[in-house]
């Protein structure tokens, strides 16, 4: 859709017939697939943003692109921060937190206030998608502030308060800095300035106020809470009546107020009902500065700070500097040195590991000897501990020469360096009767798994844990195998719905026909006209329509509880999997926060690449900055001995110092550091970018950058080490302007549906879509690969967020195979890898080198004469500029002279030749 003359009064049309203009709240929700049960979110909008790529509009607002991303401040609810079930759905925190999403992802419009501007309180809730907020929580901090209107904050100096009350409609601070902020203006006693909080005293008798500074002697901090100071006078003062033992006249107690006949105020809790108020209060003009309501005025703010329009809004920390937070360490003491025991073991030697795996050392034939003996149990196959202890049995083998054929796994026990005595390296199988006792008291207790412990009896803590997660996940495949079933047979279909507010992208979870015997997961009703779908932990899958739509609006659940429905049915019947002398409050308590809580802290790790949940050691942590990435898709080879201790490459070459600690891209043009924290890692910890790996020249390059440009390869495409070829890109990738940051100096790529080049990291910043096509090549020279139902050329691929109807079937970055590998991992093994068998890793630099310099010069000889020829030209794209050109094939009845003459550049010599020519890293 075209964007108007002017935003600031542009109403913009959603799908459900609602219009929205800036400063309005709306639902925003991503599709069911990506959202996965969880409620809307409540933002309000910013602005209206054009396309990815597209400069955003000038000042005057006259620009005539299409409008499709919006800019959004989230709410969030008490429960999205806290643990804690709040019994107000209604009620809302603020943040000073944006983001931009796609304009589809709005869904409806609603109404936020806060607590002050709202009359009727309790009439404001009854009324549909009207929320409250009286608090804001700052996700950097993770603390929770006041937020007060700020015509309330009369303690602050004249000029500041008119500046604040002119900007912002809000001020947010510390709940023990608001009433020093509501108070009166307060002035020194002593200089007659004005009194900021943090800087004040005030005496306890004669209740004037006093700066630190200004009193005798003075006042270094102020008193311990619980006691009181008091200025000299007034301690002069009652130092004389206590010597003069006069007695102390007791405080007058107020007047009381008289009496009158005048009817009683009327009280808050049952007010009025007036619609025009209500009406006045829902179009109420809120002050906006910058697009934000509010700023922090608490107590790390300098109150002169407000007068700057450029001021950070956001709230403040105390300083993490001082005796407190540093270590206070003592000189070294004099005298004899301390010599080390040379007789006790050193960590970290042979003697003190333990060897799990040596598989990558042994030769290609020894591995294929190791495959064959293992088990063709398929289900042994399929198991991790197994596995595991199946290659540390053969590793053992392996270092003591001994023969792969005498290696037993009939013995299920195994010692280990740092235990005494032999373990288990598997639990032993579940019996019938103790999985039904776990059944039962998972039906019974839910995801409390202590008391489930308790009444199966014969298990241990870790053995119900472990137990947990396979039964969790096998029931889930059971679900799906359901719906599944269900879809071939046709008794569920998605149908739009016309009489809500809802997209169609929420189509999918609107189910019309319901199975037989299902009721809703809440209510236990069986009648309504339109079906949700519930979130996992409920009891059955659906929820009718009053429970989906107040789920989905307001986060809210009243689950009935299960044994209502027990105790109507006969004493012999039961449902199944329900206790019939079960504890009723119990279940719903687990029915409505334990089993959804449970639900989202089982799904593991989020993964900064494709932004999806993975079980830990799928999905890795660095110990150090909390880096969190699949491992097929940083090239890790995980250890699952190792999988909590692992650290990334960047911080693990601060202590092994193997590469440059500069961390910045070789492919990326030179990043911009934040002036007022320039200690800050580069690149950050919360960003796939962090993920990068080392070149030939001990420098760093991003994992994104050396897969997604063609000529980058690696000395070993498994682990993604050691990055080679970057001397073999071509001029015009460094040449190019980036169509994002508008920079040259970093290697550029191509989108794949339109002419914009741009750097692989902004592209990746900005949302592009990433993947891997496998496409059918009638190629000799090219690599054919089969990545799970596709077989053909595999292909890195980078579109446009902007392309959204394109035809292209990508393979996302961490989308995995059936052997668990990842298609970037897979791709880098196909096609990435360099020959390294028969020549060194310094030698392939150097021809590199040699055919950059000499290629050229050799090219401009005909026939062996030195004489230069002409100019050569690319037969296909006609360009002068290369590195090195190549001679191209003799055509149709074409001569020797012209075969020589005929010339193609780099750039065309790779795409006629395929990837083979990448891949093996040569470039003649």
């Amino acid at each position: 859709m075209p964007a108007p003359a002017s935003l600031s009064t542009f109403y913009f049309p959603l799908k459900n017939g609602e219009q929205v203009k800036v400063n309005d709240h709306v639902y925003c929700s991503p599709s069911w697939s990506v959202r996965d049960g969880t409620p809307y979110s409540v933002a309000r909008i910013m602005e209206f943003l054009p396309a990815l790529g597209v400069p955003t509009f000038d000042k005057d607002e006259k620009r005539s692109e299409p409008i499709t991303r919006v800019r959004l401040a989230w709410y969030y609810r008490p429960m999205d921060v806290s643990d804690r079930p709040t019994a107000d759905c209604r009620l809302l925190l603020a943040a000073i937190y944006s983001e931009v999403c796609e304009i589809s992802q709005v869904r409806s419009k609603c109404y936020v206030l806060h607590r002050d501007k709202i009359s009727d309180l309790a009439s404001w809730k009854k009324r549909p998608d009207r929320f409250y907020f009286t608090r804001l929580f700052d996700p950097w901090i993770r603390k929770e502030f006041e937020v007060i209107p700020s015509s309330t904050v009369r303690n602050i100096p004249a000029h500041i308060r008119d500046v604040l009350i002119q900007r912002y409609e809000y001020v947010v601070a510390e709940k023990e800095v608001v009433p020093d902020l509501t108070d009166t203006l307060r002035h020194c006693d002593t200089c007659t300035q004005w009194c900021p909080p943090l800087e004040t005293v005030q005496c306890d008798r004669c209740k004037k106020f006093f700066h630190m500074g200004c009193v005798n002697p003075p006042l270094l901090a102020k008193p311990s809470r619980g006691y009181g100071w008091t200025c000299a006078p007034c301690s002069r003062k009652h130092e004389e009546e206590v010597d003069s033992h006069e007695v102390r006249q007791l405080t007058p107690m107020a007047p009381k107020p008289p009496k009158s006949n005048a009817p009683a105020a009327r009280g808050r809790g049952r007010p009025r009902k007036d619609r025009t108020l209500a009406e006045k209060e829902e179009n109420m003009e809120i002050k906006h500065f910058k697009m934000w309501p509010f700023r922090y005025f608490g107590q790390y703010t300098v109150a002169e700070d407000t007068l700057d329009p450029d001021d950070l809004i956001f709230p403040r920390s105390a300083t993490r500097v001082g005796s407190k937070y540093q270590a206070a360490v003592p000189p070294a003491p004099t005298g004899t040195p301390v010599v080390a025991d040379r007789e006790r073991e050193e960590r970290g030697g042979d003697s003190t590991i333990e060897v799990l795996s040596l598989v990558c050392d042994m030769t290609p034939d020894e591995v294929e000897t190791y495959r064959g003996t293992l088990s063709k149990n398929a289900a042994l196959k399929c198991s991790t501990d197994w596995l595991t202890e199946a290659t540390r049995r053969y590793t053992d083998a392996w270092r003591a020469k001994k023969d792969f054929g005498a290696v037993s796994m009939k013995n299920p026990l195994r010692l280990e360096k740092w235990k005494k005595s032999e373990t288990r390296y598997t639990d032993r199988e579940w019996s019938v009767q103790e999985i039904a006792a776990f059944e039962d008291a998972i039906a019974r207790h839910g995801a409390e798994l202590r008391p489930v412990r308790d009444e199966v009896g014969t298990r241990s803590m870790p053995e119900v844990v472990r137990f947990y997660g396979l039964w969790k996940a096998s029931k889930l495949g059971e679900e799906n195998a359901r719906i599944k079933a269900a879809r071939l047979n046709g008794t569920v279909e998605t149908v739009a719905s016309t009489s809500r507010a809802a997209s169609p992208e929420d189509n999918a979870s609107i189910i019309v026909t319901l199975t037989r015997g299902n009721n809703c997961g809440c209510c236990r009703t069986r009648e309504s006209e339109v079906w949700w779908k519930a979130p996992k932990g409920l009891p059955t899958n659906v929820l009718c329509d009053n429970c989906g739509l107040s789920w989905r609006k307001y986060a809210d659940l009243n689950v009935r509880p299960v044994r209502e429905e027990i105790m109507a049915k006969p004493k012999g019947e039961k449902r199944e999997g329900t206790p019939l002398n079960g504890n009723a409050a119990k279940r719903v308590k687990v029915s409505t926060h334990s089993s959804l809580s449970d639900c989202s802290s089982s799904r593991g790790l989020r993964c900064l690449a494709c932004l999806k949940n993975g079980p830990m050691g799928k999905v890795l942590r660095c110990k150090q900055c909390q880096f969190r990435v699949h491992a097929g898709s940083c090239g890790v080879v995980p250890d699952p001995a190792t999988v909590e201790s692992w650290v990334c490459e960047l911080c693990a070459n601060e202590k092994t110092l193997e590469a440059s600690l500069n961390s910045d891209c070789l492919l990326c043009p030179r990043p911009k550091r934040d002036p007022q924290n320039k200690n800050a890692p580069y690149p950050p910890p919360d960003n796939y970018l962090r993920a990068c790996k080392p070149t030939e020249s001990q420098a760093w390059v991003h994992v994104l950058c050396s897969v997604f440009i063609p000529e980058v390869v690696y000395s070993d495409a498994t682990r993604l080490r050691l990055v080679e070829g970057i001397s073999a890109i071509p001029q015009w990738r460094w040449t190019n302007n980036c169509n994002i940051c508008n920079q040259s100096g970093g290697a550029v790529i191509r989108c794949c549906e339109c002419p914009a080049e741009y750097h692989v990291s902004c592209a990746w910043k900005h949302g592009h879509k990433f993947g891997f096509e496998v496409k059918h090549s009638r190629r000799e020279s090219t690599t054919m690969v089969e990545f799970k139902d596709s077989t053909g050329c595999m292909v890195p691929a980078v579109i446009c967020k902007g392309h959204i109807g394109h035809r292209r079937e990508l393979y996302d970055i961490c989308d995995t195979n059936e052997l668990g590998e990842t298609a970037l991992q897979f791709y880098c093994k196909n096609y990435k890898q360099v020959a390294t068998s028969q020549t060194h890793g310094l030698l392939r630099k150097a021809r590199r080198l040699d055919n950059i310099l000499n290629v050229n010069a050799d090219a401009m000889s005909v026939d062996g004469d030195s004489t230069p020829a002409t100019e050569p030209r690319c037969y296909r794209c006609h360009t002068e500029f290369s590195p090195f050109f190549h001679p191209a094939g003799q055509s149709n009845g074409a001569s020797a002279a012209a075969e020589v003459r005929s010339w193609v550049c780099h750039t065309c010599y790779v795409e006629t030749r395929g990837p083979q020519v990448v891949v093996n890293g040569t470039l003649s």
